[in-house]
């Protein structure tokens, strides 16, 4: 059967955000794509299936980014002194407006896409530019490289450089349209509503940008009380609304039953903006990287978790410096030591076993039933030789994890599944 298979190792993933799983030399089951269990000896029925023995490497689930921006790959590292809006308007507007040129966009979306196939990664919410050319290439080339995304083409209409914001918001909707249609039948990849933030789009294209949502059925991605002066900014801009996550809210772009919507940083949410992000169900995208370059803050991640939000990670890129989430995960632990010590000593630090779940339950949730090998969840899967991080100490597969998350990157990967295909890895692009 087409994607079915057994992988032998040392199986290990979340349970919950507290607990692993680990079962040294164990089967886990791939049919068709999806998970069919763990178990220490080989059930009977699985036995004719294609057999891949990974002796005493380390299986892990797939990971998933819910943040990052495609066209600023190019400057990742660099302004790195700057915070958002003075970032934006010298690093990230300049570069997306290379964009309009469609060899410039074939060039550096082929580096992103090569970069992120041999990452981590499996599948990741996307924002593209205002270019609907370079959006399908962008998106094209994700759909080769057999990962999962979601990509947008990114609408703003206003407070942004002459060179780069749209014409008007009837443009910037009837270009969105237009992606939409035009990259329907792709499979692997998939158009996700992007205003980019309340500061650049207008009441006009917020609504349209609604309507297109309802009409079409898709997911929303945007940015949310990142900054002090962003968030000052969205109060001038919309006096009529309560809080920046209510601005959202009012023109139904803020989660609710029928759709998903991930609000990248949350960084300084009031407990109001909270209690409606818990009540529509917001996914929020946590990016310690950037949140500490562009000196935003530290998210309370130890309230989101326990006000029961849906949390996972994010690179952002290239406010993050790096598409490689285990530094995520590494630095989602040590900036909630720096919450914890220096913010509010009742919010205890976030644990490595939870920075891992939220890298992959937290964030897959998203995507589906994806982030554990457990039955029905689809089988997305890292295979990683640790063996180069040398010890005198005789280690369990649970430590030997945590110490690839500390010490490792992706050098370690030797295998890994989408839906159970294997995807191909280059490691020259890294």
């Amino acid at each position: 059967m087409k994607d079915s298979f057994v992988i032998r190792g040392n199986i290990i993933y979340s349970v919950d955000k507290d607990n692993l799983s680990v079962t040294e030399g164990g089967y886990a089951v791939c049919e068709d794509g999806i998970c069919r269990g763990v178990y220490r000896e080989l059930p009977d029925e699985f036995k004719e299936f294609d057999l891949i023995d990974c002796g005493d490497k380390l299986v892990i689930p797939g990971m998933y980014d819910l943040h990052a921006h495609a066209p600023q790959y190019a400057f990742r590292g660099l302004g790195m002194d700057l915070e958002l809006l003075d970032w934006l308007n010298s690093q990230a507007f300049p570069e997306e407006s290379k964009y309009r040129d469609e060899e410039y966009a074939r060039r550096a979306y082929r580096i992103f896409v090569e970069d992120l196939k041999n990452s981590f990664t499996c599948r990741a919410s996307i924002f593209a530019t205002a270019h609907t050319e370079a959006t399908k290439i962008l998106m094209s080339y994700l759909e080769e490289s057999g990962l999962k995304t979601y990509v947008g083409r990114v609408n703003m209409d206003r407070n942004a450089a002459d060179y780069l914001v749209e014409e008007s918001a009837e443009f910037s909707l009837r270009e969105t349209v237009k992606t939409i249609e035009e990259t329907a039948e792709l499979e692997n990849t998939k158009f996700i509503l992007t205003p980019r933030f309340i500061p650049s789009c207008t009441d006009e294209l917020m609504k349209g940008i609604s309507d297109i949502r309802k009409q079409y059925g898709l997911n929303v991605q945007s940015h949310l009380s990142e900054n002090f002066g962003e968030i000052d900014w969205v109060r001038e801009l919309c006096p009529w609304s309560d809080f920046y996550g209510d601005a959202y809210d009012r023109f139904g772009l803020f989660g609710g039953e029928d759709y998903k919507a991930i609000m990248a940083h949350c960084v300084h949410c009031s407990d109001e903006e909270i209690a409606l992000m818990k009540e529509r169900g917001v996914y929020v995208a946590h990016c310690p990287q950037s949140n500490t370059d562009l000196s935003s803050g530290i998210a309370p991640i130890r309230k989101y978790l326990n006000s029961g939000l849906k949390v996972g990670l994010g690179s952002d890129i290239a406010a993050g410096y790096t598409l490689d989430m285990f530094r995520t995960i590494v630095e989602t632990v040590q900036v909630s030591k720096l919450y914890w010590r220096l913010v509010d000593e009742s919010m205890r630090p976030v644990t490595v076993k939870e920075a891992f779940y939220l890298a992959t339950v937290g964030g897959g949730s998203f995507y589906g039933k994806l982030g554990r090998f457990e039955e029905g969840y689809e089988f997305d899967a890292l295979v990683l030789d640790d063996s180069s991080i040398r010890t005198s100490l005789e280690l369990n597969p649970g430590e030997r994890l945590e110490r690839a998350i500390y010490l490792g990157n992706t050098s370690l990967i030797i295998m890994k599944f989408v839906s159970g295909r294997e995807i191909s890895l280059e490691k020259s692009a890294q």
